[in-house]
């Protein structure tokens, strides 16, 4: 498998961060979250947030973007409307609230989606893997593991990655474009 087109969704600061780290080693990659609404009332611009968040990585300090010009390939959107752009992706990021409920929706959508050979992964550092896939299907559960990045992505050069162990073959894909694109150390 070769790692070639990224899709992190949550805008916030970690999935914005490995969003731009992932636009570092030169991997287009959607950065996509809600559609928000104020008082019920859904925004007129949909992708605010995403694009937002690329904004606040142009400005951060410690900078997540080695290059300012690396935010070109981070392509912003929101999950209603711009999901179906996963079908084509590599590797998707889930980084949103650590919500379980919320998680599960997500998941299910990804599987309709996105491709068998999608590498799919959670970022969380809370949830145990099993509680994740539980009633899931095979299929989804034979592409799914924890990738848990530590903030910043760019300065911290750990990364665990929590898997099954039935999926050694994305596991080991997952591990080597993290250690040779993305110059982290995996455990």
């Amino acid at each position: 498998m070769n790692i070639q087109k990224v899709a992190v969704i949550g805008a916030g600061v970690m999935g914005a961060s490995i969003a731009a780290h992932i636009s570092n080693a030169g991997i287009p990659v959607y950065l996509l979250d809600i559609v928000p609404k104020i008082k019920g009332i859904e925004v007129n611009n949909r992708n605010i947030i995403a694009e937002t968040a690329v904004k606040n990585l142009l400005k951060a300090n410690p900078a997540p973007l080695m290059h300012k010009n690396n935010a070109r390939l981070i392509t912003v959107g929101n999950i209603d409307d711009h999901l179906e752009l996963l079908a084509d992706v590599d590797w998707v990021i889930e980084a949103v609230i650590e919500d379980l409920a919320i998680k599960k929706i997500l998941y299910l959508k990804l599987e309709k989606i996105c491709s068998s050979g999608t590498v799919i992964s959670s970022n969380t550092s809370t949830l145990p893997f099993r509680q994740l896939v539980d009633g899931l299907s095979a299929g989804f559960q034979s592409r799914f593991m924890i990738t848990h990045f530590f903030n910043p992505p760019r300065y911290m050069r750990l990364l665990e990655i929590v898997s099954s162990g039935a999926q050694s073959k994305l596991t080991n894909a997952v591990r080597s474009f993290a250690e040779n694109k993305l110059g982290k150390s995996c455990v």
